[in-house]
């Protein structure tokens, strides 16, 4: 009996713990609070046409949801191959972040890591 109340015990707090962490992983105010409106104002803005000029891997921006990123350092951490991303590349990859190409989102994690790549905002 006691084996099964401790196997309960330690079944239990595991949940807890691994609720919280999730909670704390979660979606919120990512994408450092919608992108920071003061810094939106201020930030550059780049065209498609000139967000195509940076279309190899070696120098690799996208723009995603009106945002520019220019993820070039990026590519080599990226855990798929490197062609994945190339398809990407110098275009509006809104698409690519929220599907992966099958329908699933990138992680809260990931949406808010990509906001180090930012380099400015897309224009019409």
């Amino acid at each position: 009996m006691k084996k099964v109340v401790f196997a309960t015990f330690v079944a239990f707090w595991s949940s807890v713990a691994t609720i919280a962490t999730l909670h704390a992983m979660g979606p919120g105010e990512t994408a450092a609070a919608a992108a920071d409106t003061t810094k939106a104002d201020a930030a550059p803005g780049y065209t498609l046409e000139q967000v195509a000029q940076h279309a190899t891997l070696d120098n690799c921006w996208m723009a995603v949801e009106g945002i520019v990123y220019d993820i070039s350092a990026y590519v080599p951490k990226h855990p798929t191959p490197a062609f994945v991303l190339e398809q990407w590349c110098g275009k509006e990859a809104t698409e690519g972040m929220r599907t992966k190409g099958y329908g699933r989102d990138h992680s809260p994690a990931a949406w808010a890591m990509i906001e180090e790549y930012r380099v400015g905002v897309l224009v019409e």
